[in-house]
């Protein structure tokens, strides 16, 4: 972001504090309604409809929901585009995943589709912040706020791709983008906010090799493909180890592997898919690499290999100087920041969680797609469960993984502060004033 920046960015507004406070039980029921009756992406209308019927008797007379990325929608507080400061943008994703969910709950979805990845605590979060900065008014907005409700994040084609290029996101003048993600690989009552790569580029790869057919009892008058695949899959995790440096981050997975009809048979091809990230390291030549060592070793083994790529998300990369005003203002500047009187925040800070600044990981995210274009941020929210190591229990996409119900509050709070730290960023600065830089606190 090019705008100079607060040296301490405002507190979040009593009022809004105490408006968001009012509205987190009717969220937490909204969170159990989207996780009973799931959408896969592309499918999401059902969900946003329940969204937006949730949001309808908070909105300001007039206000009307934009249809976005086919399945989505936009809702804008504030000034119109043009009339005021840049907006915020708040993205939280509407789909869930094909999978059965075994987590117990009482309001557990019963088919083939579950939200096991958090996104229902995501939506109920912003419906809450949405109804509370409604419920004040637009003279007490930190800034114009557009909530994006968004499809597609867990399947291509991506709606943040997809939202990022239509003019009904491009008409609203957004200066930030804001997004969060519960963490089961960070401690509960914890936030993460960091400037640079987050989350790591994901590309599919399918590995198709191709030798000569025969019987199992003459292997030498075959070229046998699935010995070859074998290699290329056991050998192309080392491609990371001696092909990055290793003071930078990638990985290769092949997550799925087939070959052959019966156990006697040597077959004419057998083939494989997987993922390749990238974090730090050069995507590029990552998937050259790759390449080299598919295309080498088949050959090696007297068989010929492709390799296709399918590109999915960049990596979500983190706007340095909105990191360093969102982080200073999510860790708090003493007993003003208190959140009294609802039994969160014993350490002085605006939302009751403790701030992390070194967080990252290999997951991906088609939240990516916003900071190509715009100043953006992603914030993670520790999710593991109270008591135990952080990462040792279910995780992301695991059939038994769900946030308990407190994290739409905690999840909501930190959107809140986030928001208006982003939004005293984005204000024209005041005649006269001198703001000072804010301390950088993301590590090197």
């Amino acid at each position: 972001m090019s705008r100079p920046h607060p040296a301490v960015p405002p507190r979040v507004d009593p009022a809004l504090r105490a408006a968001l406070e009012a509205e987190l039980d009717a969220a937490v029921a909204l969170r159990h309604a989207l996780h009973r009756d799931p959408r896969l992406s592309g499918d999401e209308a059902d969900s946003r409809d329940l969204v937006l019927a949730a949001l309808a008797d908070a909105l300001p007379p007039g206000t009307t929901p934009q249809p976005v990325a086919d399945t989505g929608a936009l809702l804008r507080l504030g000034p119109a585009p043009g009339e005021g400061p840049p907006a915020v943008a708040v993205r939280a994703e509407l789909d869930a995943l094909p999978v059965v969910e075994r987590t117990g709950l009482p309001f557990s979805a019963t088919g083939g589709v579950a939200h096991v990845c958090g996104h229902d605590v995501h939506v109920a979060a912003l419906v809450a912040v949405v109804r509370a900065l409604a419920r004040v008014g637009a003279a007490r907005l930190p800034a114009p706020v557009l909530a994006v409700f968004q499809p597609r994040e867990e399947k291509a084609p991506s709606g943040a791709a997809d939202v990022v290029a239509e003019p009904a996101f491009t008409a609203h003048g957004v200066g930030a983008v804001l997004g969060v993600h519960v963490q089961p690989e960070l401690p509960r009552g914890t936030v993460s906010v960091r400037g640079g790569p987050v989350n790591a580029s994901a590309d599919e790869i399918e590995i198709e090799v191709h030798g000569r057919g025969g019987h199992g009892g003459y292997p030498h008058r075959t070229r046998d493909p699935v010995l070859a695949l074998a290699q290329i899959v056991c050998g192309v995790h080392h491609v990371v180890s001696r092909r990055v440096d290793p003071m930078t981050a990638g990985v290769v997975t092949v997550g799925q592997v087939q070959a052959g009809s019966a156990p006697n048979v040597v077959p004419e091809s057998a083939s494989a898919r997987g993922t390749v990230r990238a974090l730090d390291a050069s995507r590029d030549e990552l998937l050259d690499a790759v390449r080299e060592h598919v295309e080498g070793t088949a050959a090696a083994y007297g068989c010929t290999a492709t390799l296709t790529v399918v590109p999915n998300e960049p990596a979500v990369v983190n706007d340095e100087a909105l990191a360093r005003t969102v982080a200073t203002a999510l860790g708090g500047r003493g007993a003003e920041d208190r959140v009294d009187g609802d039994g969160v925040d014993g350490e002085g800070t605006p939302t009751g969680l403790v701030l992390d600044t070194t967080f990252r990981s290999c997951g991906a995210d088609d939240f990516s797609h916003y900071g190509d274009v715009l100043p953006s941020l992603m914030l993670f929210v520790g999710a593991a469960a109270t008591g135990t190591t952080p990462g040792a229990g279910p995780g992301l996409h695991h059939p038994e993984f769900s946030p308990d119900d407190a994290m739409v509050g905690e999840v909501a709070r930190a959107l809140l502060a986030s928001v208006a730290a982003a939004g005293a960023a984005l204000a024209p600065p005041v005649t006269g004033s001198n703001p000072q830089p804010v301390p950088d606190t993301t590590p090197p």
